[in-house]
């Protein structure tokens, strides 16, 4: 059985220094982006249904978590059931974002230590549910390249309409690149005035070189000038 969010904890989602601005102000213009972005997706994706995607960076610290916590809100909010997922072993966030434990997560289940019920998490956000990372273990990549992560798709596409998931970025180790393998595409995150084009072109070579099929990229912090959007999304 799913886990619960507690009630009396103070939510995150309003309050905390990782805001889901979709979830806490759905009509503002930056939820706005984040609908288009949504659409954007899926019509990247025009020739199959889109059910697995994955958001990395090149470097840390460029919005690929914010991002994706946003992007499974808005997707959450078509009425599909969503599964967002934290595959960073290294760093893992989404616990803190939607402000619960992290205790029982994704290296639970690969390890067999724990079924997919049991790690999946209840969040605020009607349809949204997540499984956090879990026990930091000492070979990330081991555990994303194994069958036991084959088998954890499979049956979280049982249960889901959409599964996503925040990954490492991808020039700090290979973890990113082995996912992009496993799922039907890639959001690349990059930063305005952050990310050099030269690390956003290198990443990009990984990623085809992985045989990732990326559907675009997010510029993130983009300085807002009147009449332009926080956010862009370029097809590659």
């Amino acid at each position: 059985m799913a886990r619960k969010v507690k009630n009396s904890r103070k939510s995150l989602l309003q309050t905390g220094n990782r805001s889901i601005i979709t979830h806490r102000s759905p009509k503002s213009s930056v939820s706005e982006q984040y609908r288009t972005l949504r659409t954007n997706i899926e019509f990247a994706a025009v020739d199959e249904s889109l059910r697995t995607f994955m958001v990395t960076s090149a470097n840390p610290s460029e919005g690929k978590s914010t991002t994706v916590a946003n992007l499974a809100v808005v997707f959450a909010q078509q009425d599909k059931k969503v599964l967002l997922v934290d595959a960073d072993m290294r760093r893992p966030t989404v616990h803190y974002t939607f402000r619960t434990d992290n205790i029982k997560g994704l290296t639970n289940y690969l390890t067999k230590q724990a079924t997919l019920e049991e790690v999946v998490c209840e969040t605020e956000v009607n349809n949204l549910q997540i499984i956090s990372c879990g026990p930091i273990p000492p070979n990330p990549a081991e555990l994303l390249s194994s069958k036991a992560m084959d088998l954890f798709i499979e049956e979280a596409l049982q249960m889901f309409d959409i599964v996503i998931f925040d990954t490492p970025p991808v020039l700090a180790v290979t973890d990113a690149q082995v996912l992009a393998n496993k799922v039907q595409g890639v959001v690349l995150v990059v930063n305005s005035g952050r990310t050099e084009t030269e690390s956003a072109l290198k990443t990009k070579d990984l990623l085809t070189n992985a045989k990732a099929k990326l559907l675009g990229v997010v510029l993130n912090e983009k300085k807002q000038k009147q009449g332009e959007y926080y956010y862009y999304y370029g097809r590659r």
